[in-house]
């Protein structure tokens, strides 16, 4: 480590212009080298637009860092007023287009930082289908980090496979495709204060290809996974749970939401030692099948809902498969039966169920069980209107299934 050079440098220095023209790759590589070969350090990029024709990496030990202290929003894009961020540390991203397994934009290795910046892809299409592109960002190795920066289009945002500790707070944009995909991680993540919101388009033709097509949050092998304070707006699937050929996920899921996702949660896979999910806001009511909770049939892990409330209108609140456990306490099922076709809020096909403390506020009935089901508790709820509970378990014994301490009556929701 030499102490007698700067810890923090201007990529001025190093020939980046800022002025939207000269390609600032190889500037900012140059930058991020010094700063690496120094025993890491800052690089800083002040206000501009810079460009890039390829692709850098951020070394060990080195933080890449904007001007922004606060992730910054940029007004104007929806209705095409705005043809660039104007303001602030902004990166414009123009290779790899076409290319969606190509490398990606920003690689952070291990013990390195991107902050305070604005990314943005000016041939992305504000109209029609969405250009392919590369993950805008990779984070890769051990404690990587990514603060306070505005992703504003990339088709696919964020990966942290094999990144353990990765850190990513105060981050948002519209991620067109992907917003984070998450595998391979054997210690703790961690992901707050992530919003994905259509700033950037809601032109109807891609608008409603991110809404066939797009995830805003798919977790496969993590290890105590955190995330706290997240949304999705306008995805196929808010938060997508999947195994890999490493394994599947646990964790700790705070204050999480998702609005106007045709699903808002998809479980396809669980750790036995579960997924916990508390505080959290769905709604769903677009798509073919407007649902907040599937459960998937290979599940065999157990998810805990706790303080959670769903509302849409959506055909249902849940549909469940798998061999595993999951559990509803103090929860609010709002609405469902959408389509009037008599469909219960809580459909339970395979596994067991516990339902408890919790709050059905119409009077649809509200709880299907399957034949095929393990167990279920349904005990001590809030029912509106007269308790209508489907139970086909006719085997295994009276104490497979177990209803009782249900609340009827007039209720005050929707």
């Amino acid at each position: 480590m030499n102490v007698s050079t700067p810890s923090v440098v201007n990529v001025l220095a190093y020939g980046a212009k800022g002025d939207g023209v000269a390609d600032d790759t190889p500037a900012f590589q140059a930058a991020l080298n010094d700063m690496n070969k120094q025993g890491g350090g800052i690089v800083f990029a002040p206000r501009g637009l810079f460009r890039f024709n390829s692709n850098i990496t951020i070394p060990r030990a080195v933080t890449l860092q904007g001007t922004y202290n606060a992730p910054p929003s940029h007004q104007g894009f929806e209705d095409g007023s705005k043809l660039l961020p104007d303001v602030g540390t902004v990166f414009l991203v123009y290779g790899g287009a076409k290319q969606i397994n190509g490398p990606p934009f920003i690689t952070i290795r291990a013990d390195a930082t991107l902050r305070g910046v604005t990314i943005f892809y000016p041939d992305q299409v504000r109209a029609g289908i969405p250009i392919p592109y590369p993950y805008a960002i990779s984070m890769y190795e051990d404690n990587p980090a990514l603060y306070d920066t505005e992703l504003v289009n990339p088709y696919q945002a964020i990966y942290a496979v094999g990144a353990a500790r990765h850190y990513i707070a105060r981050v948002q944009g519209q991620p067109l495709f992907m917003g984070i995909f998450v595998d391979s991680t054997y210690d703790i993540g961690r992901i707050e204060n992530v919003h994905w919101n259509p700033w950037f388009s809601m032109e109807t033709t891609l608008f409603n290809w991110q809404l066939a097509n797009g995830r805003a949050f798919v977790i496969a092998r993590s290890d105590w996974e955190y995330v706290l304070n997240t949304f999705a707006f306008g995805y196929n699937i808010g938060y997508h749970f999947v195994e890999s050929a490493t394994g599947v996920c646990n964790g700790n899921f705070v204050g999480i939401g998702a609005d106007n996702c045709y699903t808002s949660i998809q479980i396809d896979a669980a750790a036995p030692y579960g997924l916990l999910i508390t505080n959290a806001e769905f709604t769903s009511f677009n798509g073919p099948d407007p649902t907040e909770i599937v459960v998937g049939a290979n599940n065999t892990g157990k998810i805990q809902f706790v303080n959670s409330a769903f509302w849409g209108p959506g055909h249902q609140i849940a549909k469940i498969y798998g061999k595993g456990v999951v559990g509803f306490d103090s929860c609010t099922f709002c609405q469902w039966n959408a389509d009037k076709t008599g469909r219960a809020a809580i459909q339970v096909y395979g596994g067991s169920v516990i339902i408890q403390g919790s709050e059905f506020q119409q009077a649809y009935p509200q709880v299907y069980l399957d034949a095929s089901i393990n167990r279920a508790v349904v005990m001590g709820n809030l029912i509106t209107g007269p308790l209508n509970i489907t139970n086909n378990k006719k085997t295994g014994g009276q104490d497979r299934v177990q209803i009782m301490g249900n609340a009827i009556g007039d209720g005050n929701g929707f």
